[in-house]
């Protein structure tokens, strides 16, 4: 079922976003967390598709456990630098053949000068192209597409990333997922900016719990995302006092908080980034 079908038959509702574990040996205690999470019954659960496809192989066994274990409607991520025309509609088939019928549409990292054996397709280089090119090859997928609040760290201006979204949309994609934000003013004012251009479909807000100073800075400083100065200076006390436990008690609160003023102003619904992290998870929103 298209996930965007869902989201037009339900109430406000959560989803999750898992990432395959790096090691084989994790995946026991990964799909324990998964049951776990179940329980908050998500419309939908994400897996993460590594650059290049790195963990491809990995996010075609998550999702098609999540869907026929697990009862869970999955979406795959699907990343489109480094890979030819053939190798997505071969994933594209592996997704059918599993079940899963849902795709995140992103163009992925581009690759370091040192990378070797990833090579820009001429026909997918950016998000939208790849939405260009699912739509017309299986129509029967659904598609979802990243936005940025906050603009991608590459765009020119906010006027042309959200041109950039557009397309994505006009191109086929059913709705977007916002990266991480953490001033809920910054969703809401790009929920505006973008139903002012003409774009209808719904903006789902993605909200990361922070559990350790350390990793949100480093994420941030990819994403281009930014940390309110209250709330740095709010992690930083606590890592100096408490360390790693007191930080992740300060930033569930805090996402705890911004979850609610999102559900209060009448979002669609959610987007957690779970981090592989049940306890996290159940204290945000269980």
């Amino acid at each position: 079922m298209k996930i965007i079908d869902k989201i037009s038959g339900s109430n406000q509702f959560i989803s999750l976003e898992y990432f395959p574990p790096k090691e084989r040996g994790e995946w026991l205690q990964f799909f324990r967390t998964v049951e776990r999470l179940c329980s908050l019954n998500p419309l939908f659960a994400s897996v993460t598709y590594g650059a290049g496809g790195s963990t491809h192989r990995d996010t075609l066994e998550i999702v098609t456990r999540l869907q026929k274990e697990h009862g869970l409607e999955a979406m795959a991520h699907l990343t489109c630098i480094g890979s030819s025309p053939e190798e997505i509609v071969h994933f594209l088939k592996e997704l059918t053949s599993a079940g899963v019928s849902n795709v995140l549409a992103l163009r992925g990292d581009l690759p370091n000068e040192n990378a070797s054996g990833i090579a820009p397709s001429p026909t997918l280089r950016y998000a939208s192209d790849l939405v260009s090119f699912i739509r017309l090859s299986h129509p029967e997928f659904g598609i979802s597409v990243a936005g940025y609040p906050e603009t991608h760290p590459e765009a020119s201006g906010s006027e042309s990333d959200l041109a950039f979204l557009k397309l994505k949309l006009v191109n086929g994609a059913d709705f977007s997922i916002t990266q991480l934000f953490f001033d809920n003013d910054l969703y809401f004012n790009f929920v505006k900016t973008a139903r002012s251009a003409g774009i209808t479909a719904p903006i789902i807000p993605g909200i990361l719990p922070v559990v350790s100073l350390k990793v949100i800075k480093r994420i941030v400083s990819l994403c281009g995302a930014t940390i309110p100065a209250d709330f740095l200076a709010a992690l930083e006390e606590a890592d100096l006092r408490g360390g790693a436990p007191a930080v992740q008690k300060v930033g569930v609160a805090f996402a705890m908080r911004q979850v609610q003023e999102l559900l209060n102003a009448g979002v669609p619904g959610v987007h957690i980034y779970t981090l592989n992290r049940a306890e996290v998870v159940l204290e945000l929103v269980g």
